[in-house]
Order: C-alpha cells, then sequence, then structure tokens
C-alpha cells in the first residue's frame, strides 16, 4: 500500500521540494495536479519522473476540471479529449501510471452522458494507440455531487467498454453524493468489494472527509471530522492483498495522509 498527498505538501512550490519533502515524511506516492491546465514540458517531466522513480515514489496525475465528455457543445467534446491527452502524455513522460478524470455532469441530457463518456475516453484510447502510449491508466472518478456524472455503477458501464480505463474511488465522495452512507466498516466493505472487481491491478483511491448537503459535496475536510470514519475503511483493508495507492484530498494533505498511513 502506498499513501501520498493530492499536489505538493502545503510548504513546496517545486516539484523536486515536494517530491524530498513526500520522501522525508515516510510517504511514498504524489498525485501531480494538473487540475487548472497541463504545463510541463517532456524534458521536465522526464526529470521528475526520474527523481521520484529514485525515491521509490509512486507518481499519478490529475486532468483539468475542464473535461466534459457530456457537453452539448461539439466543441467542449472536443476539447475534453485534448485536457485528457495532455494529460497522458504528461503522465507518460513523467513516468505516471494512471490519469484522474472528472469525466461529465449530466447536464440537458443525462441519459447520454454515459454514452458520451464512453466516446469521449474511446477517442482519448484511440489516439494513445496511435501514439504508442500503453502504460497509462484512464482512472474516472467516483463524484460527490448528485448532478455530476460519475456513480459506481455508471463508471462500471465505461470501463467495460473501454480498454486500459478503471474506477478511482473517492470514498468522501461516494459518502457525500448518498446523504453519509458509510457509517460502519460493513459499509466500507461493501463498497470496496464492488470497487475491487473493476478497480485493476492497482486500486485508485482519494480519501478525506467531507462536508454535504442536499446535493451531495460541498467541501473537503480533514480527518479529524471522521464524517466518514476513515478508521473504517482501514480496518477493512489491513489484511488485503490488493496493491493500493491512497491519495489525501484533506485540507491537510501530507498531514493527513500520515494519519491515516498510520491507522492501519
Amino acid at each position: 500500500m502506498r499513501f501520498g498527498p493530492a499536489g505538493y505538501p502545503l510548504e513546496d512550490k517545486t516539484p523536486l521540494g515536494a517530491l524530498n519533502t513526500v520522501r522525508n515524511l515516510g510517504l511514498d506516492a504524489l498525485e501531480m495536479e494538473f487540475v487548472h491546465g497541463v504545463n510541463i514540458s517532456e524534458t521536465k517531466a522526464k526529470e521528475i519522473g526520474l527523481i521520484a522513480k529514485n525515491k521509490d515514489i509512486r507518481l499519478s496525475a490529475h486532468a483539468p476540471y475542464y473535461v466534459s465528455f457530456n457537453s452539448d457543445k461539439e466543441e467542449s467534446r472536443k476539447n475534453s479529449v485534448d485536457y485528457v491527452m495532455d494529460t497522458v502524455r504528461a503522465a507518460h513522460n513523467l513516468g505516471a501510471y494512471l490519469v484522474v478524470i472528472h469525466a461529465a455532469s449530466y447536464g440537458k441530457s443525462p441519459k447520454t452522458a454515459t454514452d458520451n463518456v464512453t466516446r469521449g475516453l474511446l477517442k482519448c484510447r484511440e489516439l494513445m494507440d496511435d501514439e504508442k502510449i500503453n502504460d497509462v491508466i484512464l482512472g474516472i472518478e467516483t463524484m460527490g455531487k448528485k448532478g455530476t456524472w460519475g456513480t459506481l455503477d455508471e463508471i462500471s458501464e465505461v470501463v467495460d467498454n473501454v480498454p486500459n480505463s478503471h474506477p478511482v474511488l473517492d470514498v468522501a465522495h461516494v459518502h457525500a453524493r448518498s446523504g453519509g452512507c458509510l457509517k460502519s466498516e460493513k459499509d466500507m466493505r461493501d463498497i470496496t468489494d464492488r470497487f475491487f472487481v473493476l478497480s485493476g491491478e492497482i486500486a485508485h483511491f482519494h480519501i478525506s472527509c467531507i462536508k454535504y448537503g442536499d446535493k451531495g459535496e460541498i467541501s473537503h475536510l480533514p480527518l479529524v471530522a471522521k464524517d466518514p470514519n476513515m478508521q473504517y475503511l482501514a480496518n477493512v483493508l489491513r489484511d488485503v492483498k490488493k496493491d493500493c495507492t491512497f491519495i489525501c484530498e484533506s485540507p491537510l494533505r501530507e498531514k493527513d495522509a500520515i494519519v491515516f498511513r498510520n491507522m492501519f
């Protein structure tokens, strides 16, 4: 099992500083956040990737928030492919194994959302094959707002049709979307059992606590909030023979990544 922050640790401004901090804290994963756009050269990405490899830090990457495969505008759907592909190329150069994607909102045509997400990601796979990029997984994140496409059931339909794609289980998002369903170890076991069927060789998690309301997610919270109680997840997974990456999206990032690691 590997643990690390979403983005650079709070005191770091450079990738080298972030990697040093992650390793010095005893963490061994880092998600590169390209959520506002991908702006990294091939040379720089390869340099960062080599340092991460030498420090035994597992990298992943988060695609821009602007992805909207279910937009009613053709230009937005095309741009969504470009956003994902820009992140895929960066991930490939970094040696990052997975790209996390917020795939779509329901928009004006929720019935077509799953088809449009499938169509968009198949186009990405086609381009990846053309460019001979076969080392990056398309990770589709479970979403926390009720108006946003991305339940585990919806994602499962897509991964059945898109090669080398898997869900990313954001535990807090699942909790928020349902109005607080993860209240016990049994609840955590039920969701992780469903997830592991679809997760592939490495199960990629986002972890935090969360504030939520009638429409689902409002904001991420530190683990001390215990909503959901992440100790339940650690208890369920402690003896699971599965390679897992846990990326902490708490406002305390690296500090709560350590807190969660120590729950095991």
